[in-house]
C-alpha cells in the first residue's frame, strides 16, 4: 500500500462522530488534492478491512453520492450522529471536520 493510501486511511479514521469530510478535502489533507477518486476507491475497497467510518465522507456539495440502500444507510448513520439534512444536503459550515 502506498504512503498516500495509508495517509488517506488515517485521515478518514480520524473523522469524529458528528463531523464529515469531502472526498476532495480528504485528498487535500493527504497531500494530493487531485486524488478524490482514490479516496472513493479506498473507501469502496478498504472500509471493512480497516473499519473506516465511510459514512462520514461526502461530496463537495454536502450531499451523499451513494445511491439506493447504501445511500440510505449512509444518511441514517449520519443522522444517528446528530447531523441534520435539509433538502438532501448538510451544511458543510456546520459539520465539516476542522
Amino acid at each position: 500500500m502506498s504512503d498516500l493510501a495509508k495517509e488517506i486511511i488515517r485521515i478518514i479514521s480520524d473523522i469524529p462522530e458528528g463531523k464529515v469530510l469531502t472526498y476532495g478535502e480528504v485528498a487535500r489533507r493527504a497531500g494530493s488534492p487531485r486524488s478524490a477518486r482514490l479516496v472513493s476507491n479506498l473507501l469502496h475497497s478498504s472500509s471493512d478491512k480497516y473499519d473506516l467510518p465511510w459514512h462520514r465522507v461526502i461530496n463537495s456539495q454536502g450531499k451523499i453520492s451513494l445511491k439506493g440502500i447504501a445511500g440510505q444507510e449512509q444518511r441514517a448513520r449520519l443522522e444517528a450522529e446528530g447531523i441534520v439534512f435539509q433538502n438532501d444536503k448538510l451544511d458543510l459550515h456546520i459539520y465539516l471536520y476542522d
